[in-house]
């Protein structure tokens, strides 16, 4: 797909597949299975001149379909936050995983209806990157009395 199609909207994952962004699972299943049918290059080897169009084809139906299939690479996609060309399974995982609890995080802070300035928001956001960034010890937060 070049696979920069898949994570450009204009060829989108969605677009290439045929469905709409709030297609079910079996929607895609289905549109998957119908199109890797239609391009597949065995069908299209007796015909040379569309053997590499076939071959094209059918890797950004796959590839679509790797993306869409998943959920936790579906929501990071519409999300925006996933990049099919760096794809890492232990990442995906461990991104989903962190936008879940930040998710989490911002609905509790929702109600508790306390507001945040824009430099509280950095200020937490630098401490968490310098938590990332220590060596590996025992975190902060084994060191204070539980409550």
């Amino acid at each position: 797909m070049g696979k920069e199609q898949c994570s450009g909207r204009p060829g989108s994952c969605y677009a290439v597949l045929g469905v709409r962004p709030d297609a079910s699972a079996g929607e895609i299943r289905s549109a998957y299975r119908k199109l890797a049918m239609k391009w597949h290059p065995d069908k299209r080897g007796r015909e040379p001149w569309l053997a590499e169009e076939a071959n094209r084809r059918f890797q950004q139906i796959h590839e679509a379909y790797q993306v869409l299939s998943d959920e936790k690479r579906r929501t990071l996609y519409d999300a925006g936050l996933y990049d099919p060309v760096q794809d890492n399974e232990d990442e995906v995982e461990g991104f989903h995983d962190f936008v879940q609890e930040m998710l989490m995080l911002m609905r509790n802070v929702r109600r508790e209806e306390k507001e945040h300035s824009l430099e509280e928001l950095q200020q937490m956001l630098a401490e968490m990157a310098r938590d990332f960034a220590t060596p590996l010890s025992s975190p902060r937060w084994f060191d204070s009395p539980l409550i």
